[in-house]
């Protein structure tokens, strides 16, 4: 089973998995938060959607780290 995006490519971004998983778990609940106040349907899960925002390059463990802490 191939998986998109690959896991290498997630891995430039985000080096460690866990880190990974905490990240993607994080952007996707509020993708679903903002989703659900907005009335915007989803075409993607919101996993998804995170995962793909990690492979654009949109998000990395320092910048969510950073959002933590504001």
């Amino acid at each position: 089973m191939m998986l998109y995006p690959a896991m290498s490519k997630l891995n430039s971004y985000i080096p460690n998995r866990y880190m990974l998983v905490n990240v993607v778990a994080r952007r996707a609940r509020q993708i679903a938060e903002e989703a659900e106040s907005t009335g915007l349907h989803l075409d993607e899960k919101p996993v998804t959607l995170a995962i793909h925002e990690v492979a654009d390059g949109k998000l990395t463990a320092g910048e969510d780290v950073a959002a933590e802490e504001a």
